[in-house]
């Protein structure tokens, strides 16, 4: 299997501002209740044409994000087609390898795989997402004194290898999933987006 995808990545979590995920630290508060979103401006998995899907993974991760063992809830935009779908689902799965492997290597449980609504406006750090009506994420980045929106890179943990983060906050964040405990309403909490060019 065989895969090209390229486009926009969403974080937000519970922690404060910057999640020490990102450099290999425990969670603020011990468990890092995340949303983790891909928006595919480009691409294709095994010939399956996929731009302009999302897929997203609602998490609760039971403290240092590298231990693994997260739990999710995947989200996939309700507009896919079941081809789509099924590709996505291999290549999120690690099935495909690739650099998405490694990251799926981090998901000891997955409660759940539906399919829902979902708005993706996010470009430089600054944007919404929603999932459904239990999902709703607004984000803001940080600038520099010379108005550059302000980025990580070369962390010991990324979902995005090879690519700089904007750093931003979400002026809102609200994410509620029963079957992982999440009952989430914050402000000024943190939020990331980046790019991302994942081959296999």
């Amino acid at each position: 299997m065989s895969y090209h995808l390229e486009g926009r990545l969403l974080e937000v979590c519970n922690c404060r501002v910057l999640c020490p995920c990102w450099i290999g630290e425990d969670p603020d508060f011990g468990t890092c209740q995340s949303i983790v979103a891909w928006h595919f401006d480009q691409g294709a998995i095994d010939g399956v044409d996929v731009a302009g899907s999302t897929i997203a993974a609602v998490c609760n991760i039971p403290g240092n994000v590298l231990q693994g063992n997260w739990s999710v809830a995947i989200y996939l935009n309700d507009e896919v087609t079941d081809e789509q779908e099924a590709a996505l689902l291999k290549v999120y799965t690690g099935q495909a390898g690739g650099p998405v492997a490694d990251l799926a290597k981090l998901i000891g449980n997955v409660v759940s795989v539906e399919r829902a609504p979902i708005q993706f406006d996010v470009v430089g750090g600054k944007g919404t997402l929603k999932i459904g009506q239990d999902y709703h994420a607004d984000l803001e980045p940080y600038v520099g004194p010379g108005g550059v929106t302000t980025t990580l890179s070369d962390t010991v943990f990324s979902t995005v290898p090879g690519a700089p983060v904007f750093v931003g906050k979400a002026p809102l964040y609200r994410s509620m999933n029963a079957a992982l405990g999440i009952d989430v309403s914050l402000k000024d909490h943190n939020a990331l987006q980046s790019t991302f060019r994942f081959d296999a």
